[in-house]
């Protein structure tokens, strides 16, 4: 896609700091470095989200993560790691070319949160059964 940020790093227009590539997945730095070593995994195809994903190219996608999640944690001395992807607008997205964020962890003071609400107090047994449900039905 002309237009994407993404497609461009990986054509060469912009530069990037690459950490892994094989004929379908590249894995660069990103810009921001939330946390020292924040890696960007990304299909080379253009995949607007996960939503969009093939099995194909998920399969492959998530089959380097554990590898460049090792190396990220060797290189870097970190304690742990976060991974993240953000699907749609709506959930924080704004680079609509899917990509998996790989966050290294130093401390829980190193400038990055996830924070969860419980809400378990919101939902009887009976209502999870029916989500579950739900959910179900559409695979």
């Amino acid at each position: 896609m002309d237009n994407c940020i993404f497609c461009k790093i990986i054509k060469g227009d912009i530069p990037s700091t690459k950490i892994y590539e094989d004929d379908h997945v590249l894995a660069f730095l990103d810009i921001s470095q939330v946390t020292k070593g924040h890696t960007l995994v990304i299909p080379k195809r253009h995949i607007k989200d996960l939503y969009e994903m093939d099995e194909d190219t998920a399969s492959h996608l998530f089959r380097v993560v554990p590898k460049i999640t090792r190396a990220i944690m060797d290189a870097m001395g970190a304690k742990g790691l976060n991974v993240a992807i953000n699907n749609r607008e709506v959930a924080g997205q704004t680079v609509f070319h899917s990509h998996i964020h790989l966050i290294p962890r130093y401390s829980d003071q190193d400038g990055f949160t996830i924070r969860f609400t419980n809400n378990m107090d919101q939902y009887s047994q009976d209502d999870l059964i029916t989500i579950g449900q739900q959910i179900q039905n559409h695979i």
